[in-house]
């Protein structure tokens, strides 16, 4: 198969809102709620009803934009986007089009060992459309119901610049924009449910030729894994149909993970087949400096800025801060025990090895509902820290924190776990330790450095872990000579 091509990505990802109610209505968004039992005349599109924009939402597109280096337009506008489909009641869309409310940004996007700039072309807000449920897959499916719960629901749609050249910078630039979305919590950048939605136009064009090639989008892209294996997918199958002279169709294509192959929904449509005009029911929307101004100083610090301070500040690796940001949930969390604690390392460690174990570092709301708070955290690393337990046993206590939402003090003082440090107890363990293992003290004594920690596991596994490890390597080294 050639490699004489150029591939040409742009993307159009579709984010949720994090709004208590729809764009232009006052029914409330709910996710798993009962069908079509949040919609009223404004979002079925009744005759006569009339919308109302949303000031929340619109906050919400200006934090984006401001995140993403785009100037806010200060006069925007909505307008009516037409086409017919079942799951949208009005047989048009509310969206924004020649007037959007940002442009012109960049996102740096870290992949393949470089970085690529990315270019934002717009930031807009729309409504979002129904839902269709098929029975069974598309194609075949006997009949399909519409859910318009989620019609109204605000959308922001953020349209890059068709600067990305391979699936896997399309794939961490999809990653990179929903860190940004869900640190600002303007969307919780669920991919499965549907709150983040990714679109591509893709096209190859000869190496060396200035014209795109010619463009297809493809949808029903739920993971950034999808993201990269559909783009790889439509990659080959538009260069063997160039290598064989056949002319690329320009149309929608969806993605099918089972079959790992894209499908022809149907043919894509020009701007003009939407027959755009201004929406006569909503006025233009004025966005003073003063509200930007306002805007700007609610946003939080950003991944990429976070990141580079966690390194700076408490000295941890590029690995661990890339890890400790993932979420801002997380973020926050470790930053709290860091400074309680005064030991970020040990911290980093905890949440890195023990905390991650237990629950997703992107998700805010397992964070938040996270059953060990950063001050029990900072109460456990004080035990290990002033002996009362040993780090074997901090873990064992660290597991019993998680499923009972006890401090580490309460656990220990309860269940006995406190750390011997006793020399007379210690000593008899030692000395039990070695008469059972003659062969190994002899293989110490042969120069082999690897049995003192044999022996060390023997006496803390004797004593429970519950020995003091410094005091039962002190005693070792004593006794060793002796034996």
């Amino acid at each position: 198969m050639s490699t004489g091509y150029e591939t040409i990505i742009g993307l159009e990802v579709h984010a949720q809102l994090l709004t208590s109610s729809k764009m232009f209505c006052g029914c409330r968004v709910a996710f798993g709620a009962a069908p079509n039992t949040r919609t009223c005349p404004v979002c079925q599109g009744m005759p006569g009803s009339l919308p109302v924009i949303n000031r929340r939402a619109v906050e919400f597109g200006i934090m984006t934009a401001l995140a993403l280096g785009c100037g806010i337009n200060a006069r925007n506008r909505f307008a009516r986007k037409h086409y017919y489909y079942p799951d949208m009641p009005k047989n048009y869309q509310i969206s924004q089009y020649e007037e959007p409310l940002a442009e012109n940004g960049r996102l740096s996007v870290a992949a393949g060992g470089g970085v690529r700039e990315v270019g934002i072309q717009r930031v807009h807000l729309e409504e979002d459309v129904g839902k269709l449920l098929h029975e069974g897959a598309l194609e075949t499916a006997q009949s399909s119901s519409v859910d318009f719960n989620r019609a109204g629901i605000p959308l922001m749609e953020i349209v890059s610049k068709p600067d990305l050249r391979s699936p896997e910078e399309a794939a961490a630039y999809v990653k990179t924009l929903r860190a940004i979305l869900v640190y600002l919590r303007v969307c919780d950048g669920n991919m499965e449910e549907g709150s983040l939605r990714c679109d591509a136009n893709i096209s190859l064009r000869p190496r060396g030729q200035v014209e795109y090639g010619t463009k297809v989008e493809i949808k029903n892209m739920n993971s950034f894994r999808n993201v990269r294996d559909a783009l790889e997918h439509e990659i080959k199958r538009q260069t063997r149909a160039l290598d064989a002279g056949q002319r690329i169709v320009q149309e929608t294509r969806l993605w099918d993970p089972d079959r790992a192959v894209t499908v022809s929904m149907r043919s894509k449509e020009f701007a003009h087949d939407y027959r755009y005009f201004p929406e006569p029911d909503l006025p233009p929307l004025d966005v003073q400096p003063a509200w930007v101004d306002a805007v700007r100083a609610r946003l939080p610090e950003l991944p990429v800025a976070r990141r580079a301070r966690f390194q700076a500040e408490y000295a941890l690796s590029p690995y661990e801060a890339d890890l400790l940001t993932q979420g801002r949930g997380l973020a926050d969390y470790f930053e709290e025990a860091a400074r309680g604690s005064g030991k970020p390392k040990a911290v980093a460690n905890w949440v890195l090895n023990e905390l991650l174990r237990e629950l997703p570092a992107d998700d805010d709301r397992a964070v938040a509902a996270c059953p060990i708070p950063p001050a029990n955290l900072v109460g456990l690393l004080r035990l290990i820290e002033d002996g009362t337990i040993s780090g074997k046993i901090a873990k064992e206590v660290f597991d019993k924190m998680y499923r009972s939402g006890e401090t580490a003090l309460a656990i220990v003082s309860r269940d006995g776990l406190t750390q011997v440090a006793d020399e007379g107890a210690l000593a008899a363990a030692v000395d039990r330790v070695l008469a059972q293992h003659a062969k190994v003290v002899e293989d110490y004594r042969a120069g082999k450095q690897a049995a003192m920690g044999f022996l060390v596991g023997q006496v803390m596994k004797a004593t429970q872990g519950k020995a003091n490890p410094a005091v039962v390597n002190r005693l070792l080294m004593e006794k060793l000579p002796k034996v």
